[in-house]
């Protein structure tokens, strides 16, 4: 039953003609049309661009995804020691989803869901971006579907997923969006040293580099930013908008790359650390050098070369330094969502703005000695979601929701909002009826997989969750093939290893078996501690799971029919600067 929460603390395929002249016209629009729109704009009879409320009628909507943040890092959610009011107040005005959770625990294939309303067993995208997804494919993705539905679309921050056949070099998401200001890959803390496109803002540090833009695509007061990639020089009136906001924080990537320079807000020089003793860390908190029995056998997890990627949690004191770092980043996201909702205040668009928040996965801190992501524990697959409807009953604001939603339903969501078609590939369902009150439940069980992170020494996995019981499966990986991988090889694919990952995608369908597996009871193990894998009491819930699993498999599979979403890419440059 729903409560209140406590806020005081593949393989190639030829672009279709049609799809192809799409992006085609885009990109001569941009050449073609945008020096005309700039000498309108120069013109003394112009038009206002604001409007309180498009004439359709239809919502604004914000999307805003951040890295590798966890659900137990907001005030609203439990979490005593970050600072999040923002984000609490947004949940106290919309739903906060308590079970929600992704279905790849890991960073591209993630965003690719969150894009395509799809699991990775269907997207293909794979996590090193040795795949990039196809044309034919993104246009069936929520961006070009709500373009074409007629909402003016901007994007900013972080793209980690590659599209078209040259990967992130194709251009493909850059011109698919109304405006643009966003960078391929990380951007680090100070993303001026790392993108071009960034160069002209005011600020130095990520997220409020990312508010800028944000801030720019909303007011609309003297134009866009400088440097961003845009068809009009303002958003146009009486026209709804979808603005797609991705941060690359609390990823260690950025929180790593912080110097506390003089020049940083405050926040990110010294606010939490005179609470330093006050840091909680996780109470199954294993330090490296007090490891006596993995958490998982080592046949399973290669966990030499897996943990030099996420050392900072080898020790207390450094996982501490981590968790003050992305504390400072979380709170400056916050900073940001509270920005944001005042400049709707101000423009006359708070009232019919849908906004939603999430992460694209969790990680590791420690449990059992482990560190980072792509494990389908709930530390990695669970996340904080949260959807304000502005428009609906007071009654209805405030929810803290127990159903079992994910990363997949985002997409469905933003499309019902706009009243557009929903595609036949997406396999999420809509969120709204849960935020309106109509319904508490759109699925049963939750599925999640992890398939290619195999790099990392990260075993291949397949779960299933009910509201009180999860299980896992693991099955052998390819020792010889991805023993001798070093970081300077990470990103680096070969032709066997791609058709290893096109076998995994329907190896369990065809009667693999799993090599280790494990049952939780979450309701009275929620740190998934005990295994009860072999105790014979729980043999027929074990059997049911095991049956859940193998038939969520199947469906998320999908139609084996369709045509692939991925083309194989020989090699993507990560940092492309533009």
């Amino acid at each position: 039953m729903d409560s209140k929460p406590n806020f005081e603390f593949g393989q190639a395929h030829c672009l279709s003609p049609a799809v192809k002249s799409t992006t085609e016209l885009m990109m001569f629009r941009r050449s073609v049309f945008r020096p005309f729109c700039l000498l309108l704009s120069l013109l003394p009879f112009g038009c206002d661009v604001q409007s309180a409320e498009p004439a359709s009628g239809r919502p604004n909507l914000i999307f805003i995804l951040t890295d590798d943040q966890r659900y137990d890092t907001l005030g609203c959610t439990g979490n005593q020691f970050v600072q999040t009011p923002h984000l609490d107040q947004l949940a106290a005005d919309g739903t906060l989803f308590a079970n929600a959770s992704v279905t790849s625990a890991i960073c591209t294939p993630s965003r690719a869901c969150y894009f395509l309303g799809q699991y990775e067993r269907k997207h293909g995208v794979n996590f090193n971006s040795g795949t990039a997804m196809t044309q034919q494919a993104w246009s069936k993705g929520y961006p070009m579907v709500l373009r074409d539905a007629g909402y003016f679309t901007g994007y900013v921050g972080k793209n980690h997923v590659p599209i078209g056949p040259q990967g992130y070099d194709s251009d493909v998401i850059d011109h698919s969006f109304d405006f643009w200001y966003a960078g391929h890959g990380h951007l680090s803390f100070y993303p001026k040293r790392r993108h071009k496109i960034f160069e002209h803002a005011i600020a130095d540090t990520q997220t409020e580099v990312v508010g800028e833009g944000a801030v720019s695509f909303l007011s609309n007061s003297a134009g866009f930013i400088e440097g961003a990639d845009a068809f009009l020089q303002q958003r146009p009136a009486n026209q709804p908008f979808c603005l797609s906001i991705a941060c690359n924080l609390p990823h260690g990537s950025g929180t790593r790359s912080m110097e506390m320079l003089p020049t940083d807000p405050e926040l990110y020089r010294t606010m939490f650390r005179d609470r330093m003793d006050q840091i909680g860390i996780p109470q199954t908190y294993v330090a490296a050098d007090q490891i006596r029995k993995p958490k998982l056998p080592a046949d399973v997890l290669f966990s030499d070369f897996r943990q030099t990627n996420y050392d900072f949690v080898d020790s207390p004191e450094l996982l501490k330094e981590q968790l003050v770092r992305k504390a400072q980043t979380i709170t400056g996201i916050d900073r940001m969502v509270g920005r944001i909702r005042t400049t709707l205040a101000e423009q006359g668009l708070a009232d019919n703005t849908v906004i939603i928040f999430t992460s694209d996965h969790g990680l590791m801190n420690g449990e059992f000695g482990l560190g980072g992501k792509a494990l389908n524990y709930e530390a990695c697959l669970r996340v904080p979601m949260i959807v304000m409807d502005p428009r609906i009953d007071t009654d209805q604001r405030g929810r803290r929701s127990l159903a079992l939603v994910q990363s997949i339903d985002i997409a469905p969501t933003l499309i019902e909002y706009a009243g557009a078609d929903l595609p036949d590939e997406m396999q999420g369902h809509s969120l709204r009826p849960l935020v309106d009150g109509t319904t508490d439940s759109i699925r049963d069980v939750s599925f999640a997989e992890n398939l290619w992170s195999t790099y990392f020494g990260n075993p291949r996995i397949e779960s299933v969750r009910t509201r009180d019981w999860k299980y896992i499966r693991y099955f052998e990986n390819d020792r010889d093939q991805f023993a001798s991988v070093t970081k300077k090889t990470l990103y680096q694919v070969s032709q066997s290893q791609i058709e290893s990952y096109s076998r995994w995608l329907t190896s369990s369908i065809e009667g693999e078996a799993p090599v280790y597996e494990e049952l939780f009871h979450l309701a009275s193990d929620p740190s998934e501690s005990v295994n009860l894998v072999a105790r014979p009491i729980y043999a027929e819930r074990l059997q049911q799971m095991r049956q859940q699993c193998q038939a969520s498999v199947t469906l998320a599979k999908g139609d084996v029919d369709q045509p692939s979403a991925t083309i194989v890419v020989p090699e993507i440059r990560e940092g492309k600067t533009k």
